[in-house]
């Protein structure tokens, strides 16, 4: 990391002589600006409106205007306000952090201590852990007078920027002004949903997938070029992405309810339970069938061995039968040796006897 500023923590009589570096910095992917005809890159120029000339950023001053004047205002007026020339951290109140409405956060810088002996920076660092406090500062950073709070972050002294009071807007929607009711079973479902998400904030479980997902269609990009299919690229993630469809409140919270408590898993314990259970249920059906199955088949194959002239099993099982009890005229094959056949197509001709 590179200092962006050195200065100095006021803390009454103490001077704490610190280095100034960002904490935070910004991962997104660089995009440009291009012309969609030939890929040529858009630029911005600094071009008079007076003279019409592209102006260098050397030339470039500020200036304010009110009634049609004009006030233009130099680096260097501007540099001999007192309050940018300081580079003094000014601690002006010791608050307890809960105080500080986390909406006035603005950006966040860790200090280092710039001196021989750090036993200043440790003894501010000990009195803010001892009294379990944050230090309100004022200083002036990138010509802008700013609030800031003092607090610890692993060992490390931390200024957050904050806003000044005039800068956080009021809310203020009709629609909140109008009664709802909220009924005490609504009530305990969410407090029920809030109990099942509950948990440790841990930061780098979360993920950027925005910045993910640019970087895959970056990626299939360069390698397809032109004939990049993005429905294939982000089919099955495009597919898991919310419709935001209104659903019925309740039914909603019992849903989520469900799908934090493992509701499918135990949807399948119970299907599974289910199927255990249809053997047992089931087995006196199976029996039953079966006997009327073993019932039938003696007529069956008797009515097969008359009328089917084609298989050769039901011929053999015929022939024996009228061997057996019927018809001396007829040949019996010397080999038919089917005795089940024979016993089960009995029943058969002592029926049609009777006839």
């Amino acid at each position: 990391m590179r200092a962006i500023w050195k200065g100095a923590i006021a803390f009454g009589l103490v001077n704490v002589p610190v280095k100034v570096y960002s904490a935070t910095e910004d991962h997104d992917i660089a995009l440009h600006q291009v012309h969609n005809a030939d890929g040529g890159r858009i630029r911005y120029q600094r071009r008079c409106e007076v003279c019409g000339d592209v102006v260098d950023y050397v030339d470039i001053e500020k200036a304010y205007e009110e009634d049609g004047r004009t006030v233009i205002l130099t680096r260097d007026e501007l540099k001999s306000i007192p309050a940018e020339s300081s580079h003094e951290i000014e601690v002006v109140q010791f608050v307890p952090s809960e105080q500080l409405d986390p909406i006035m956060f603005e950006r966040s810088y860790y200090l280092e201590p710039d001196s021989k002996s750090p036993k200043a920076y440790v003894l501010l660092r000990r009195a803010l852990e001892d009294t379990d406090r944050v230090a309100v500062v004022q200083f002036a950073l990138r010509e802008k007078t700013r609030l800031g709070a003092l607090r610890i972050r692993n060992d490390v002294l931390v200024l957050q920027s904050l806003l000044w009071a005039d800068e956080v807007r009021e809310a203020s929607f009709p629609a909140l002004e109008t009664p709802v009711r909220i009924s005490a079973q609504e009530r305990e479902m969410s407090a029920a949903l809030v109990d099942s998400m509950a948990g440790d904030f841990e930061p780098e479980q979360f993920t950027d997938e925005y910045q993910v997902q640019l970087r895959k269609l970056i990626e299939a990009k360069l390698e397809e070029g032109e004939s990049l299919d993005t429905e294939k690229t982000f089919g099955a993630e495009a597919a898991q992405a919310g419709t935001g469809e209104v659903i019925d409140l309740m039914e909603a919270l019992k849903r989520s309810i469900e799908k934090k408590r493992g509701g499918g898993a135990a949807g399948s314990r119970g299907a599974a339970e289910e199927d255990e259970a249809t053997p047992a249920a089931k087995a006196p059906a199976r029996r039953a069938a079966a006997k009327t199955t073993a019932a039938k088949t003696p007529a069956a194959k008797t009515t097969a061995g008359k009328t089917s002239a084609g298989t050769s099993a039901a011929k053999t099982s015929a022939a024996k039968t009228t061997r057996a009890k019927a018809s001396p005229a007829r040949k019996t094959p010397a080999n038919a040796s089917d005795a089940k056949t024979t016993a089960a197509s009995e029943p058969a001709k002592n029926r049609r006897k009777g006839a």
